[in-house]
């Protein structure tokens, strides 16, 4: 079912026929606004994670990216998609964040905003497809696997943990909280491992004990987006009622 979100500016979360709810494009601008917060909030702990393994700078980066979009919220068309603000979000961190982050991230979200062109409001099975395109696209841009230490063996669980939920019959909130549930254990399982990617593979058996930043930055996204499935009505402008 579709919204005419040219009539409808306060973009509330539709029902399908069904009765199965779904998340619409207000859904897609608090994830972003969300994040946006989490990431200024856990800049310090992020940065931190990443001295340990890396450079350092993974949480003022993501902190960077998210702050240059949140501007922009306010220039979306009325009628604008969840798609065409995941595309937004996508070329935005592509050219404001550094390091590996901006092109993993920018991928996965441009490949998100693909798997759901032309959808004005997402069901379970449409997070499905957009949570699958954006582990795929880090995949195919980072080629990394699970159990290589990176944001990978968080947003592997996450996926199929949105997979299993949705077989179950879950409403699309409930599929966002399997995956951000998932994506927060994936993350925490990588103080174990060895590193294969990236320059914390340059340490070897010195990154054990360490959590992933990427996996971890993953988890704040995700758990992010499951919370904003439950926030209170935002139009595309950022502003709440």
């Amino acid at each position: 079912m579709s919204t005419d979100a040219s009539t409808d500016t306060g973009h509330t979360n539709a029902d399908r026929p069904d009765g199965a709810p779904t998340v619409d494009t207000a859904w897609t601008v608090r994830w972003i606004q969300t994040s946006a917060a989490v990431l200024a909030t856990e800049r310090a702990a992020l940065n931190t994670l990443d001295r340990d393994i890396g450079d350092g700078d993974h949480g003022e980066n993501m902190d960077r990216g998210f702050q240059a979009v949140l501007p922009k919220l306010a220039g979306l068309a009325a009628d604008a998609s969840p798609g065409s603000v995941l595309k937004l979000l996508a070329t935005t961190l592509i050219s404001t964040v550094g390091g590996a982050a901006g092109p993993l991230y920018g991928t996965a979200f441009l490949k998100a905003a693909g798997a759901i062109t032309g959808a004005d409001t997402l069901d379970g099975a449409a997070l499905v497809a957009l949570l699958t395109a954006a582990r795929d696209g880090i995949v195919l841009r980072g080629k990394a696997a699970v159990g290589d230490k990176t944001m990978i063996d968080a947003w592997t669980p996450a996926v199929d943990a949105a997979v299993a939920a949705h077989a179950a019959g879950a409403s699309a909130a409930a599929v966002l909280t399997a995956a951000a549930d998932a994506a927060a254990q994936g993350a925490q399982k990588t103080e174990p491992l060895v590193a294969h990617k990236g320059r914390a593979s340059y340490l070897g058996e010195r990154a054990i004990g360490h959590r992933d930043p990427g996996a971890q930055s993953t988890s704040f996204l995700l758990q992010a987006a499951a919370d904003s499935a439950g926030d209170s009505v935002a139009d595309v402008t950022g502003a709440t009622e």
